[in-house]
C-alpha cells in the first residue's frame, strides 16, 4: 500500500519548537493534513517520542521515534529507529556527549517534555541545540549500532547542512541518502554537485510551528508492504535515485 509521510518533525521539546508542537497536536494535525507516517525528530534528543507514539496510536498516525543529531562539525544528522527502546538507548548516549550548557528558555525556548495528553512533565535544563562531541564520519556507526538508520538533514540549506559546512559532498560519508527541504530544487541541486548524481532524496518540512507541517504530496509517498517503522527504514535503506525531478 501506498502511504504519505514526512520525516522531519520537532515538538515543544525542541526549544526552537513553538510550544503548540505538543505530542498530541502534531499528531492530530498530521492526521488531519492526512499523513499516514512521521517522525519525531528533536534537537539532539528522542525524549517526547514515547508521548508522540502514543498519542499516533490514538489518531491512526505511525510516529517513527528519532532524532535530529547536531555533529561536532554543525552538521543536522536525521537519526530513525524501528523501536522506542532503540531510540532512546541512542539518546541516552548522546546527552552523554552534549556539553553542560544550561538552556536560557527567555532566550532559547522552553524545553518541555509531555505526555501523550500534553501535560507537562518537566523541563530539559541541558541546552539541547548544540554541537554534541559526536563526529559525523561516527553517526552511521553509532546510529546501526543502535539498530537505526540515517542520513544527513536539509543539505541544501545555507547553515548546519553537509554543503554548508564542507562545500562539497564527501565521498567517503556512509549514507543511503540525503533530506532536501521544501522548497529544495533537486535537478539544480544535483547540477551544482555532480557527486549527488546517484543520491536518493527525501524531502520533509522540518515543521518547528504546526503551520509549517505540510500537507501530502506526490514526491513523498512510500510503498510499503506494512504501515512499520522496520518497513518504513527499510524502504529508506533500498530506495534508488529517481527520475522523478522531486527525488
Amino acid at each position: 500500500m501506498e502511504y504519505t509521510y514526512d520525516l522531519h518533525l520537532h515538538s515543544c521539546l525542541s526549544p526552537c519548537g513553538d510550544e503548540d508542537m505538543t505530542p498530541a497536536n502534531l499528531v492530530n494535525m498530521a492526521a488531519l493534513l492526512g499523513l499516514d507516517i512521521i517522525a519525531l525528530t528533536d534537537h539532539n534528543t528522542a525524549g517526547n517520542c514515547r508521548s508522540a507514539m502514543e498519542a499516533g496510536e490514538r489518531a491512526g498516525v505511525l510516529v517513527i521515534p528519532g532524532m535530529e543529531l547536531c555533529t561536532a562539525e554543525e552538521i543536522h544528522v536525521i537519526c530513525l529507529f524501528p523501536t522506542l527502546e532503540q531510540a532512546e538507548a541512542f539518546s541516552a548516549e548522546v546527552y552523554q556527549n552534549l556539553p553542560p550548557i544550561r538552556n536560557r528558555p527567555h532566550i532559547y525556548g522552553r524545553q518541555l517534555r509531555m505526555d501523550s495528553a500534553d501535560g507537562i512533565l518537566g523541563e530539559e535544563p541541558v541546552l539541547l541545540v548544540t554541537a554534541s562531541g559526536i563526529s559525523i564520519d561516527h553517526v552511521p556507526q553509532l546510529v546501526t549500532r543502535h539498530g537505526g538508520l540515517c542520513y544527513p538533514a536539509h543539505i541544501d540549506r545555507p547553515s548546519f547542512s553537509v554543503l554548508a559546512n564542507f562545500g562539497v559532498y564527501p565521498e567517503h560519508l556512509q549514507f543511503p541518502m540525503a533530506e532536501i527541504s521544501r522548497h529544495a530544487n533537486p535537478q539544480t541541486l544535483r547540477a551544482d554537485h555532480p557527486e549527488l548524481a546517484r543520491m536518493p532524496f527525501v524531502r520533509a518540512s522540518d515543521a518547528h510551528r504546526l503551520e509549517d507541517m505540510m500537507e501530502p504530496e506526490d514526491d513523498r509517498v512510500m510503498e510499503l508492504p506494512e504501515r512499520t517503522a522496520a518497513a518504513v527504514l527499510h524502504w529508506l535503506q533500498t530506495r534508488k535515485s529517481s527520475g522523478n525531478p522531486a527525488l
